[in-house]
């Protein structure tokens, strides 16, 4: 829903467009692509491979993280995460904690998009 206020002044007409709910200024206008570049791809790599073979999880393998449910990512991003075997734990939102929950459905979606083994 969307209402247009006009704000008149000295002559000159302001119009503003504002969207029910806050949501839409309060959620990062980044694209899930975005926040894995920014946040993520350090460590998983471009390709969500790994940057670090053995120490970070490949996305693209089978029985990689991504063969968990979207609900398990989501806690694991969101809390940080070891993975078995790893010597390098996951912080929380991936060490920065200004993502919004937004943010990590996106980006979730992405490399679920971009890495999911067919």
């Amino acid at each position: 829903m969307k209402q247009f206020i006009v704000i008149t002044a000295m002559g000159i007409t302001i119009s503003f467009t504002v969207f029910a709910g806050v949501i839409a200024f309060a959620d990062s206008s980044d694209s899930g692509k975005e926040i894995y570049a920014e946040n993520c791809s350090a460590c998983h790599g471009d390709d969500g491979k790994g940057a670090f073979p053995g120490i970070t999880p490949d996305f693209t393998s089978k029985k990689g993280p991504l063969s968990k449910s979207d609900k398990v990512l989501i806690k694991h991003i969101t809390d940080g995460y070891e993975s078995e075997g790893s010597q390098m734990e996951m912080p929380a939102l991936g060490g920065n904690d200004e993502l919004t929950d937004a943010d990590v459905k996106k980006v979730l979606e992405y490399i679920r998009d971009n890495f999911q083994p067919k």
